[in-house]
């Protein structure tokens, strides 16, 4: 088994307009298995991390937990899919985004929140492309009537 990379790729993103407000943008392909983007941000302690209001927290194992919303933390503007083309991983006391498969430049990065931040935030009004594929803002194009 090849071991895993844990350093972030020499990729480029794009912060612009998405579905659920800002998201992150591929610039360049991504290739299946890489290393995207690491999730920064203060290393939270329990009592910070209990009394935090913060939406941009991510728990690092027994490690404690990232307070992400420092807008440089780039990796806070990938949002959630519940069908992704990232996933999450934790390395001692680290967030790492790894490509789940291959990326083309100008698809938006998204992974699965998981269940807690899904039942606390998202509500059952989940925006992601698998369970709202059509929004009303979106463009339907309807057939012209053929002249007779």
């Amino acid at each position: 088994m090849a071991k895993r990379n844990w350093t972030p790729g020499d990729f480029e993103f794009a912060v612009k307009r998405s579905r659920t407000g800002l998201g992150l943008f591929a610039r360049t392909d991504i290739p299946k298995g890489a290393c995207v983007i690491e999730y920064t941000g203060k290393r939270l302690t329990d009592e910070e991390y209990q009394a935090s209001n913060s939406k941009y927290l991510f728990e690092v194992g027994g490690k404690g937990a990232l307070d992400g919303s420092p807008r440089w933390n780039t990796a806070r503007y990938i949002n959630h899919s519940c069908k992704p083309n990232c996933y999450p991983d934790t390395r001692k006391g680290r967030a790492f985004i790894f490509a789940k498969r291959n990326i083309e430049a100008g698809e938006e990065l998204n992974y699965n929140y998981g269940n807690d931040y899904f039942d606390e935030y998202i509500n059952g009004s989940c925006l992601c492309l698998k369970c709202s594929p059509l929004e009303a803002k979106d463009p339907i194009v309807v057939p012209k009537k053929k002249k007779k």
